[in-house]
């Protein structure tokens, strides 16, 4: 077994190869700062969660906006912001700040600094989390979701692009597959790191990589950031923090896996070990219309539905989810409401109308014409297309959790099929009593007045006319199969994804220890710092947020390291 050590001290130290490092290495050199980022993975893996998603950022009163007649403003952004959140601890005295200081980001700088590094959007803004029904609560009151033309890789490469080269000046150094173990505190500061080095592996990005341990390492500098991520690849972490009171009554035994196995949330522990403060442990955010992938890349590996709000939702016992627990609505209150069923999953009872036009899946790798920005396949499979994407298809013909019947009494009798392959399954669903659900919801379809809740959410959507054009489906009835048939079934799953509690800093995303006080050369950002503050989301998110969130605090580590490293001199 093999040691290595390095004593270098003016540089920064960088745990962690995702877009929080990276944003935080490039404000760093773009003041001559060296820096050296040292991760756990291989090269493939640069860029990290960052890379697999969508590419939504969340802006306020934007060119897009604008274009698209949506009028958005700091203070509904703020209320909406807040309304969501809910802070309501001592402990979210940092969040709150964050809160304030990050849409004040999105409203006055968001935009501009992601632009100037190349990134552009797609013309429509989506409306993601549309809200929980109340003008005060939760949600999104307007369009925000800006989706970058390239998804996640360009994001990723709009930092990693300048860090590259920084890295041919010899300002950057990488170090894969070191495992950190502890960071290194001498009289109270944070002075380095120390780990294990794991075997070379190469294994393409995402594919869980080997444990095998051939040395050790010490390496020492200026300042010490935290950009590892969550706790959303390890399941048993999930389980540990659970909010069953809040969230249900119960620990879910089943989810599908929203990302990468490294995503382990190691370094939380050891950050707590060294002295930094940990809040919000408890608060989560895990999506509740999860697929399993039918052709996996991670352990596990699940896809979210990002739906639009047509389909009918039923719970695993048949009965119709309440109001405004429509898709893409309320995630954190659907998510309870399925807790407190006793089963892990639901049904979407839809029909190849609405999968065709509502159904986008979440990672860059579901949506290859966002991500290698061709024009033409986006405008043939999302606007034009009467199945849906290619990897829409895909899933309605390959995916374990797809039913497609000619009538509703097939479909009903393959959903039991199914269910009673899953993990503690429900009762079989009744045939009558499901019928009755679906004919209730059609006949408030039938025209644009309507009492139905969902109805009435409908057509306000399509009073947006890019939705209208392209995301949500004309009101109709399921059982009209002559026209937009097949009937089809999808069982939902719980997928983890994100955690928005962490490590508590401060706006310069310092490290902040349990008495209050900033933890000198000790700093965090990403997920694993809650996307700032230790939990910049409160309860809830507002989506566009957790990629937003590691750009606005690696941004902040990053000057902040640099005025430290600098003497806060150019």
């Amino acid at each position: 077994m093999s040691t290595t050590s390095d004593t270098k001290s003016q540089r920064v130290l960088i745990i962690g190869a995702g877009l929080a490092g990276l944003v935080a290495a490039f404000e760093l050199t773009q003041r001559n700062v060296p820096v050296l980022i040292v991760d756990q993975e291989n090269a493939n893996n640069l860029g990290g969660q960052a890379f697999w998603s969508l590419g939504g950022l969340f802006c306020v009163n934007s060119a897009a906006q604008r274009r698209m007649g949506v009028k958005d403003s700091r203070e509904l952004a703020m209320r909406d912001w807040f309304g969501s959140a809910r802070f309501d601890r001592d402990e979210d005295y940092w969040p709150r700040k964050w809160a304030e200081a990050f849409v004040n980001f999105a409203t006055d700088e968001m935009e501009n600094y992601v632009k100037a590094r190349g990134i552009g959007f797609l013309a429509s803004v989506g409306w993601a989390e549309r809200g929980a029904g109340t003008a005060d609560g939760h949600g999104n009151s307007v369009p925000r979701f800006h989706i970058t033309w390239g998804a996640g890789p360009e994001v990723v490469r709009a930092f990693a692009d300048p860090v590259k080269e920084a890295e041919k000046k010899g300002l950057v150094e990488f170090k894969w597959r070191h495992m950190v173990d502890e960071i290194i505190v001498e009289d109270g500061k944070a002075v380095g790191v120390k780990g294990r080095l794991l075997e070379e592996d190469d294994k393409p990005r995402g594919v869980q990589t080997s444990r095998n341990v051939v040395g050790e390492f010490e390496l020492r500098g200026a300042a010490v950031l935290i950009a590892t991520g969550g706790i959303g690849g390890n399941v048993e972490k999930v389980k540990q923090c659970w909010p069953k009171e809040r969230l249900g009554g119960r620990v879910p035994e089943h989810f599908v896996i929203g990302v990468p196995h490294h995503v382990d949330g190691r370094m939380i522990d050891i950050a707590e070990k060294a002295g930094a403060n940990i809040i919000n442990r408890d608060r989560m955010w895990h999506y509740t219309e999860g697929l399993h992938n039918w052709d996996p890349i991670w352990p596990e590996h699940g896809i979210r539905v990002l739906p639009a709000p047509s389909s009918l939702w039923i719970d695993a016992t048949g009965k119709r989810l309440p109001p405004f627990l429509y898709p893409g609505c309320d995630t954190l209150a659907t998510l309870k409401y399925i807790c407190e069923t006793g089963y892990d999953y639901t049904w979407f009872i839809t029909d190849q109308t609405i999968v065709a036009r509502e159904f986008a899946l979440s990672g860059s790798e579901q949506n290859p014409d966002l991500s290698n920005k061709s024009i033409w396949q986006f405008l043939m499979q999302r606007v034009f297309s009467s199945k849906g994407t290619i990897p829409v298809q895909n899933f309605v013909k390959n995916g374990v959790d797809f039913i497609v019947r000619d009538n509703l009494k097939d479909l009903v009798d393959a959903m039991n099929e199914l269910a009673a392959k899953t993990p503690n399954p429900a009762p079989p669903l009744e045939y009558e009593k499901i019928k009755e659900v679906v004919e209730s919801r059609d006949g408030q379809f039938v025209n644009p007045f309507s009492k139905d809740a969902q109805a009435m959410l409908v057509n306000s959507a399509r009073n947006y006319w890019p939705d209208k054009q392209s995301r949500v489906a004309p009101p109709h009835r399921l059982l009209d199969t002559a026209k937009h048939g097949p009937l089809i079934a999808v069982r939902m799953n719980l997928l983890t994804r994100k955690t928005l509690g962490g490590i508590e800093t401060n706006l310069e995303s310092n490290v902040m220890k349990p008495d209050g006080k900033p933890f000198p050369g000790l700093y965090a950002a990403g997920e694993v710092a809650g996307f700032g503050g230790g939990g910049v989301h409160g309860y809830s998110a507002l989506e566009g947020t957790f990629l937003g969130g590691c750009i606005f605090s690696g941004r902040a580590a990053g000057r902040a390291m640099a005025d430290l490293v600098l003497g806060k001199k150019e």
